[in-house]
């Protein structure tokens, strides 16, 4: 084999495997990043197959169930008849909306303790967004209303002859 020869199969052979190994960083790291978004319901209903993804779970945070220790924070969340106890060990404090009774969405995975093991928390105070009462466009009674008049048509001029 000629040396020009050998040198495009060592190039080539080079690249295929440079290739392959980006194909299969670009796949795990979809995997890493893709979750799913269940309610707790949902949860409880997957049975095992809950255990090997990564989930998004929403809630409201039930009143008196939030213990802090630094950026650790354990609480449950509610939504309708089912609650989930879910234990925060994410890198940043949880955000100053999180509190008895916000809408939480904690990120993590589910584990065969029954805790939910959350990296990531959101949170909002639905009380902070909504309209104040008495407020225009909110249905209040108090609220005013916009009146719709039909014109009038104008008058005609008079011709003069």
């Amino acid at each position: 084999m000629s040396s020009q020869a050998n040198t495009y199969l060592k190039f080539g052979g080079a690249t295929v495997v440079i290739l392959l190994l980006l194909g299969y960083l670009a796949y795990t790291g979809v995997q890493d990043s893709k979750s799913y978004y269940v309610t707790i319901k949902e949860l409880r209903k997957m049975g095992d197959g809950a255990y090997s993804k990564r989930l998004r779970v929403a809630g409201n945070v039930q009143p008196g169930s939030i213990k802090r220790k630094g950026t650790h924070v354990e609480f449950v969340l509610v939504e309708e008849d089912q609650t989930l106890a879910v234990d925060y060990t994410g890198t940043e404090a949880p955000p100053d909306t999180f509190k008895d009774d916000s809408q939480a969405l904690a990120d993590g995975r589910f584990d065969r303790d029954g805790v939910f093991h959350a990296k990531g928390l959101q949170a909002k105070c639905a009380s902070k967004y909504a309209p104040q009462p008495g407020a225009p466009g909110n249905g209040s009674p108090m609220a005013p209303t916009k009146t719709v008049t039909q014109a009038q048509p104008a008058p005609q001029a008079a011709v003069a002859n």
